[in-house]
């Protein structure tokens, strides 16, 4: 199975840069994890640019920065059953499917993605980031070559 077309709601596997290990010099996340596609374009040179929001356990200390998983979707995606949430302070941005793209753990090692998020949440998610303040939203580029 080839990648996925990366479309806004997809789910993939990603090696996350959070913003604090970017600030601290690092170019690698510590692990892969499931991250929500947001935003795919293609820019002038006809590359797809990605932007993704992590999946993680950890509740955010403010519940303006995240969205909680629903069970239900959790189940579907074929999640573990612990709470998670999508984290809308914290984003990166690649050229897809770039050097952070992974095959899913416990999966067939040519698939990408565990699927994806209905409508409702992805709309959920953007509405997140769209309310936050420039001061508490953190892009990283992980194409800074370019």
């Amino acid at each position: 199975m080839p990648l996925p077309r990366p479309h806004p709601g997809l789910v993939i596997c990603y090696e996350f840069l959070w913003s604090h290990e970017h600030e601290a010099g690092m170019t690698q996340g510590e692990k892969r994890r499931p991250c929500v596609i947001i935003l795919a374009v293609q820019d002038r040179l006809g590359d797809t640019i990605v932007t993704v929001a992590p999946v993680t356990h950890v509740k955010p200390r403010d519940p303006r920065h995240g969205v909680e998983i629903p069970r239900r979707l959790k189940d579907y995606l074929g999640l573990d059953q612990a709470k998670s949430w999508v984290i809308a302070t914290d984003l990166n941005e690649f050229i897809w499917p770039g050097d952070y793209v992974f095959p899913i753990p416990g999966g067939r090692l040519d698939q990408y993605d565990y699927g994806t998020v209905p409508q409702s949440m992805l709309t959920m998610i953007n509405r997140c980031i769209d309310q936050l303040g420039e001061s508490d939203l953190h892009r990283v580029p992980r194409d800074a070559d370019r």
